[in-house]
């Protein structure tokens, strides 16, 4: 069910008997967003283009939503060689199926074995380490030095003179309620080569794509999917970003944007908030599409220099109609912020500078940032795009900065009085305020209910900021009835709290009291070394469907330095929950063949026998049953066994005995053998009820089974005993 986030190495074996090239992509997995991001220095995956590996998302937000936001992106540096040389090295550019080795505009290249390191600050993640800066960090070097790619003799076409730069590269992903919309990438890059760059410029190219692949899939292609983006950029924020204008509407409620955060050389630091020299570029144009006379891919280096060291925002046409400046002719009618946010197929290139130089030996450090946020609804239409519209991207990119800034807290680029708070005497930045400890959970399916056990870790947590235990209470949180299939899901705001509890008797929040979740007595679950103090239960709900839950702590704030109550992430620990009839442990009191007759003369064997007999729901099922949502794929239905002992074999007959399905199953099912739960319920953190198995009404060699009616037995692979049971399908 759940894609595990595995780092390949993988060889390419070409047909010349080449020898291998490294390549290594990873998906970021600890936030609301999944961004591939590969060693190579590419961001996304082309949608499963000519070189995608694992088939992970290519910039999913929310999570799991099937919303994808970036077709490719990719760092460009640009400079001056002796005074009058232009040289620009690109980690993509526009290309129909994205990254492949040799391909023109993907200069970077992994050195053989050089692959992705994988850090985290959680001290209970595999990948601790004291180094790590967030809860997930990626870690590579890369190169533009190389014209072949590394261990083969294919050219990189289009690059036969590189600068010879050394690019260390960091991403940066917090499970935060307050930060899990963004990813954080952190650069330096060195001239290693044996000329000085002048007049350098870096910028990071995207082409961000807003669809609803649940609905319209990527592989339609075309103008039918990729020509439905409006672009826009936000001059103070530094800020470029892409929605859906036209294309899934009401189902692509989201923003993408990729922000320049600051950067430092030799000279120090360097932002327009404090040089007056330094512009942050906005450049965009029609992907791929040379024949514009303004929009026109820059398909040559100077192009590519000449687009980096001006931008469209410091044109008086930007927001303006009737300039006299002869560059802005087409646009006396419209502003070209106007017509970027209609409908199109662009890419679009944020790029800072100058840089005065970069001599050999010398290293530029920068940071950018992707963010990602819901639109907030005000009742225009999305091309309006306005700023009420904008306010969540607005309210994300600053938080992204404000990670960025760390001790830097007046965005001077100075160390201020007060600011060193790690006494080390630098600016220490990619800091963020840290709410308690995401709680150790275990959750429970049960029937018509779901049990939530808890340990007290979060209330272990210290403030890194106060130095004190500032753990105040939990919240509970629980999705409606349907919310995966009557929608598209986002639970960000499908998680509704259902219940909270905090400390009594200091005045603050709810006075609820942990009393009433306490357990008499701690317990724990076999093969499990947790101990968890507290339980509640939710009761009341349907069997057979799917409920997301969280468990969040939230710490009391402080008001001497401002910051209000923070929360950890509900997304984070979020649970997939099955509620539905346990496993049946008395199965062979009754499953002999002699057991119905007697029934029908015995009024209370009869009602026990209802209470543990197998059964399949619904009964009679029929075709695009409400639970299985809006897929109109044969593949995508289910139908649910009940009542099933711990191990036991289900065989699905024709009432003519042609057996068409044979079905294993044992107490510790989770899905992951139908496709359904693999469209609607792909997480990490499931709970099934132990005592149901679905089926995807397909048979042993995946046909379509016909409607009629149909008997299945339920074998006990303990006691041997046999049950036998009908069911109908009407389609």
């Amino acid at each position: 069910m759940h894609k595990e986030v595995l780092s390949i190495i993988f060889s390419i074996s070409w047909l010349f008997g080449l020898a291998q090239q490294s390549f290594d992509e990873k998906l970021t997995t600890v936030s609301n967003v999944r961004m591939t991001i590969n060693n190579v220095g590419t961001f996304g995956n082309a949608f499963g283009g000519s070189y995608d590996v694992l088939g992970y998302s290519s910039g999913e937000f929310p999570a799991n939503s099937g919303i994808e936001h970036l077709f490719e992106a990719g760092i460009w540096v640009g400079a001056l060689i002796d005074g009058s040389n232009v040289a620009v090295s690109s980690a993509a550019y526009d290309q129909t199926s994205g990254y492949s080795p040799g391909r023109a505009g993907y200069e970077f290249t992994g050195e053989i074995g050089n692959v992705f390191e994988e850090r985290s600050s959680l001290i209970d993640n595999p990948n601790y380490s004291p180094e790590a800066i967030s809860h997930q960090d990626f870690v590579a070097d890369y190169s533009d030095k190389n014209i072949l790619v590394p261990g083969t003799q294919i050219q990189i076409i289009g690059h036969d003179n590189p600068m010879n730069l050394d690019v260390h590269f960091e991403s940066y992903n917090w499970n935060y309620s307050f930060s899990d919309f963004m990813v954080i990438c952190n650069y330096s890059v060195t001239n290693n080569g044996s000329n000085t760059l002048e007049d350098v410029y870096i910028g990071m190219w995207a082409n961000e794509v807003v669809r609803n692949t649940n609905i319209t899939p990527a592989g339609q292609g075309g103008s039918g999917f990729y020509d439905k983006g409006g672009n826009g950029f936000i001059d103070s924020l530094s800020l470029a970003y892409c929605f859906d204008a036209t294309g899934d509407v009401g189902n692509t409620e989201s923003y993408i944007g990729h922000k320049f955060l600051g950067s430092e050389d030799k000279n120090g630091f360097h932002h327009p908030n404090t040089d007056s020299l330094f512009k942050v570029n906005y450049q965009t144009w029609q992907f791929n599409s040379v024949g514009q006379p303004i929009f026109f891919f820059p398909s040559s280096e100077l192009q590519r220099y000449d687009k980096m060291k001006d931008g469209f925002n410091q044109w008086p046409c930007w927001d303006e109609t009737g300039s006299p400046d002869p560059r802005c002719g087409q646009f006396q009618a419209e502003s070209i912020q106007d017509q970027i946010k209609q409908s199109g197929n662009r890419s679009d290139l944020v790029s800072v500078g100058p840089f005065e130089s970069l001599a050999p030996g010398e290293t530029i450090d920068f940071a950018w940032a992707w963010v990602f946020a819901k639109k907030k609804e005000d009742g225009n239409p999305n091309t309006d795009n306005n700023s009420t519209q904008q306010s969540n991207l607005i309210a994300n990119a600053e938080w992204a900065q404000t990670a960025y800034n760390g001790e830097d807290v007046n965005f001077n680029g100075l160390l201020d009085d007060g600011e060193d708070t790690d006494q080390d005497g630098e600016i220490t930045r990619f800091i963020l305020p840290t709410p308690p400890s995401i709680p150790e959970t275990k959750v429970v399916a049960r029937n018509k209910s779901i049990d939530i056990y808890w340990t007290r870790n979060a209330e272990e947590s210290i403030d890194p900021i106060t130095q004190e235990k500032d753990f105040e209470g939990y919240n509970i949180f629980l999705t409606k009835l349907g919310y995966d299939v009557i929608k598209s899901a986002d639970l960000t705001t499908d998680l509704k709290v259902i219940s909270s509890y905090d400390l009594e008797g200091n005045g603050l929040f709810y006075e609820t009291s942990l009393a009433s979740i306490s357990l008499e007595e701690p317990i724990q679950f076999e093969n499990d070394p947790k101990t968890y103090y507290y339980k509640y239960s939710i009761d009341n709900l349907v069997n057979g469907w799917q409920y997301a839950l969280s468990l969040t702590a939230f710490d009391r704030g402080d008001e001497e330095s401002g910051l209000e109550s923070l929360e950890s992430s509900k997304l984070a620990n979020t649970w997939r929950v099955f509620p539905g009839t346990e496993v049946n442990e008395k199965f062979d009191q009754y499953a002999t063949p002699t057991t119905p007759l007697t029934a029908l003369f015995n009024k209370e064997l009869k009602d026990s026998l209802e209470l543990i007999k197998p059964f399949a729901y619904p009964n009679p099922y029929y075709a695009g049953a409400s639970w299985e949502g809006r897929s109109s794929f044969e593949e995508d239905r289910k139908i649910t066994f009940g009542n099933l002992p711990e191990r036991c074999t289900i065989r699905i007959f024709t009432l003519a005995g042609d057996l068409i399905k044979t079905i294993q199953h044992d107490q510790n099912y989770n899905g992951s053998d139908i496709r359904w739960y693999q469209t609607y319920s792909n997480n990490e953190r499931t709970a099934f009820s132990g005592g149901e198995h679905s089926w995807d009404l397909l048979s042993e060699s995946a046909q379509i089974i016909a409607r009629g009616t149909y008997i299945f037995s339920v074998e006990d692979l303990n006691s041997g005993e046999i049950w036998k049971e009908k069911f109908v399908i009407i389609k």
